[in-house]
């Protein structure tokens, strides 16, 4: 029986396994942080803090497990899964430096994206776990009070995410044409 898939190209696998090894690796983090967020909340004192100033407590931090799951665990597998489905199609090969935009790209800033929610929500959570009721106060102590090292962080993080996804994603498409 004759397999009429193309082969997979060594940097196809390479990236491919990459993939998988940092969405395993963001998976426990992912629990970890989703544990780190329950155990973290419980030393709350709910009895002292209003609602609404609970929710603005932990919320920051309670996003950390899903946003790892998504952009860490679930969005590799499914580009790693597109890279296999474009191929099976008929699509071109993608070259080794498009690839490198996933591994050298956006898996860093995604790295870089939820380190830094797990800061904010710790900043936030401790802050007021230590008796301070002025969000808006907690708020510019960020990053030491520094409001353009916050922007030029969030910016930099966010901007290099899309980039580097944004040409994979270009890269892909065009992989794709119709070959008529």
């Amino acid at each position: 029986m004759h397999d009429s898939t193309p082969q997979i190209p060594a940097h196809y696998s390479s990236t491919v396994r990459t993939l998988l090894r940092y969405s395993i690796a963001m998976l426990v983090f992912a629990l970890l942080s989703g544990v780190s967020f329950q155990e973290s909340s419980k030393k709350l004192d709910y009895a002292e803090i209003a609602p609404g100033a609970r929710l603005e407590a932990v919320l920051s931090l309670a996003l950390v497990h899903g946003h790892a799951f998504v952009t860490g665990v679930l969005l590799p597998i499914a580009l790693a899964g597109a890279l296999f489905l474009a191929r099976k199609c008929g699509g071109a090969e993608l070259s080794s430096r498009s690839l490198r935009w996933l591994t050298r790209g956006y898996l860093p800033f995604v790295t870089a994206t939820v380190l830094l929610m797990l800061y904010k929500g710790y900043h936030v959570l401790l802050a007021v776990r230590f008796g301070e009721r002025d969000f808006d106060l907690i708020d510019a102590r960020f990053f030491g009070g520094s409001l353009a090292l916050r922007h030029g962080i969030y910016g930099t993080v966010h901007v290099g995410m899309a980039l580097s996804l944004g040409v994979f994603g270009v890269a892909l498409w065009r992989s794709l044409k119709s070959r008529e």
